[in-house]
């Protein structure tokens, strides 16, 4: 969609694609190899990968190896040198060690998101990322995160970047969680894709509001927040503010009159327009119960009674 849409020409730089552990990586740079999309997706930290597989020796007989030695998250001993060591210091989290690891791979099977697939599985290498740090705002002991870039042969300044912008997804998360949660981006049950276009665009109006009356607000800050000055106010903390301001702005429109309610659709006239619904094929365990209580049919030739 981005090429037909205009937001992506040739000559621009790939588009950076940032998810969590929750989504394959691997998978997403299959699926999306023909865009130019990078994707870089954190990884748990039990996984386990592997090197390139080793030239055969002359001489050797059989099939050659696909995979080399495993990279195992959780063991040290077979992580070798990193092609890319960089030290830092973050305002937030301190010191910061980013090592890199280039060529690494997954050994996949034909299971969960490819077992439909024909042939051969690929080999999908990437560089992977390791990022610690000595301290978290929220006073919690940090965990080594472990990521993983969909290309290889990233020099230093591609890795100095990968790791920045998987942190800051952290602060688009909340973005999205205040305009579900507060703003109530998915409350409304919409009908059509243009009716949740012109509701997503309503919401942005408000946020851009809440962050142009930054300057303008009190901060009515919970006993347990620390006070902040005014151009670091979230917008959580500027809308609790915004009731105060709004009495003194100017409003266009007029005072609403009241209405009776509609005389709505005749008794006996159907409905021409019904909703659209969809069926999402999902199986769940009340479905199953119900299929497996079903009464059989009964036999043409029912057995005969025992008498005496």
């Amino acid at each position: 969609m981005t090429r037909p849409a205009g937001q992506w020409r040739p000559g621009d730089p790939e588009i950076l694609l940032v998810a969590d552990a929750g989504y394959d990586g691997p998978r997403l740079t299959h699926v999306l190899a023909d865009l130019p999309i990078i994707v870089l997706v954190r990884m748990r930290s039990d996984r386990v990968l592997r090197r390139p597989a080793p030239a055969p020796s002359p001489g050797t007989r059989g099939r050659p190896r696909r995979h080399g030695d495993e990279f195992a998250f959780g063991d040290p001993s077979t992580w070798g040198e990193p092609d890319i060591t960089i030290e830092t210091t973050t305002r937030l989290y301190g010191p910061a060690l980013i090592r890199a690891w280039d060529r690494l791979h997954p050994r996949l099977t034909h299971r969960i998101a490819w077992a439909g697939h024909d042939g051969a599985l690929p080999i999908l290498e990437g560089t992977v990322i390791r990022l610690q740090v000595q301290r978290l705002p929220s006073g919690a002991i940090p965990k080594p995160v472990w990521l993983w870039h969909s290309h290889t042969g990233l020099d230093q300044a591609e890795a100095d970047l990968a790791w920045q912008a998987f942190l800051r997804r952290f602060d688009i998360e909340h973005t999205f969680r205040m305009l579900k949660q507060t703003l109530g981006w998915t409350t409304p049950k919409l009908r059509s894709p243009e009716a949740a276009d012109r509701w997503t665009w309503l919401l942005l109006t408000a946020y851009t509001q809440l962050r142009l009356a930054r300057d303008l607000t009190t901060d009515l800050r919970r006993p347990w927040e620390k006070p902040r000055p005014a151009h670091r106010l979230s917008p959580a903390r500027i809308r609790r503010g915004f009731r105060n301001l709004r009495p003194q702005l100017e409003c266009p429109a007029r005072v609403p009159k009241p209405s009776r309610p509609g005389p709505g659709r005749p008794t006996g006239t159907p409905n021409h327009r019904p909703a659209p619904r969809h069926d999402v094929h999902t199986t769940t365990s009340t479905n199953k119960q119900k299929a497996s209580h079903r009464k059989k049919p009964k036999s043409s030739n029912p057995r005969p009674r025992r008498t005496g």
